[in-house]
């Protein structure tokens, strides 16, 4: 069956098929729909929804409810989520699943609502305290806004994490037509949660260690986890087996370079476009199998956030050029275009 959504509603589709039990959000322009839908939705499904008294409350209470293993989520966007930055942080710490999505608009403080990716740092790197890694998941579709939030879903129980689709106010706005999924998935096994009885009294849901030693060992735990993630690494290539130039860029960013990409292979100039779907695991070995040793424009909505990883994974930096937007503008396809020409001319 298809449907006529917009993303921001397409990310409740995919929640509710992923089994979601319970969302917990502010509303916020431009991710308000997806609280929306939210509160359509869930309690039709006889599941949870509520509107916390701001973003600070909305992560704390994904903690409790996830601490008992139900399949928690939120949405916000830029101001909302640096407030729920502790929050997610604890959750990190205490080995909590839980799924966050952030609409992404400009900043930085109050910004606009227009579409940026200045978050793409905070998702990424961990805008929290401590030594932390988020799943970040990076949607390019109203499809894959449903589709991301099903894997979001699957990753943060698989390895007990937050998960963020990092998308955009174009991503959140827009519509297309979607698949529904077919079935709601199988809720995950949970021995680990607390749960109020006596098969679970012994469990230890908290994220504080006064010995430093026990500190440092989960950290090491952590990271070693951190490292396992790479496994679920996900990126899609177009056009890059024979490309002698290869564009890179995430969500909206990349289906702007893909049209790029078309024009210039009409004009006979082989260009490709490399995208990586997950943020955090980055997908290095990927990268490096189209891009290494190739002629790279790193296209972004943000200061060179998503260009620094780029640039840190790459093996082989050729030429790596950035064309970017901030504020709310779109990078334009023509400046594409003309950029790879001047980089293929020498002239960049």
């Amino acid at each position: 069956m298809r449907k006529f959504v917009r993303g921001n509603e397409a990310v409740m589709i995919g929640a509710v098929y992923a089994g979601v039990d319970a969302y917990f959000g502010y509303p916020i322009t431009p991710a308000s729909e997806i609280a929306h839908a939210a509160s359509e939705y869930l309690p039709c499904l006889g599941k949870e929804f509520l509107q916390a008294e701001c973003e600070t409350g909305s992560a704390n209470m994904m903690y409790g409810a996830a601490s008992a293993g139900k399949k928690v989520m939120s949405a916000s966007s830029g101001p909302g989520m640096s407030l729920m930055q502790e929050g997610i942080s604890y959750m990190a710490g205490a080995q909590l699943p839980g799924v966050i999505v952030d609409i992404m608009r400009a900043g930085p403080g109050l910004g606009n609502i227009w579409p940026e990716q200045g978050d793409y740092n905070q998702a990424v790197k961990g805008g929290g305290h401590g030594n932390y890694k988020n799943i970040v998941l990076a949607p390019a579709s109203v499809q894959e806004m449903c589709d991301l939030t099903i894997l979001a879903f699957d990753l943060s129980f698989k390895y007990r994490n937050p998960a963020i689709i990092l998308a955009d106010a174009v991503l959140g706005q827009m519509m297309e037509s979607i698949v529904i999924p077919k079935k709601v998935s199988d809720a995950p096994p949970s021995e680990w949660a607390v749960k109020g009885d006596a098969e679970t009294k012994n469990n230890l849901i908290c994220s504080i260690y006064m010995d430093v030693d026990g500190q440092e060992k989960h950290n090491v735990l952590l990271n070693k986890k951190y490292e396992e993630m790479e496994d679920d690494a996900r990126a899609e290539s177009y056009l890059t087996d024979d490309a002698d130039l290869i564009f890179t860029g995430y969500g909206t960013s990349a289906r702007i370079a893909r049209s790029a990409v078309d024009i210039l292979r009409e004009k006979g100039i082989k260009a490709g476009l490399f995208r990586p779907i997950t943020l955090f695991p980055f997908p290095s070995k990927e990268l490096n199998a189209c891009a290494s040793g190739k002629k790279i424009i790193v296209t972004e909505m943000s200061n060179g956030q998503y260009r620094d990883d780029v640039v840190l994974h790459l093996e082989n930096k050729e030429q790596v050029m950035s064309v970017s937007r901030m504020g709310g503008n779109l990078p334009k396809v023509s400046a594409l275009v003309e950029a790879a020409e001047k980089m293929m001319e020498g002239r960049a």
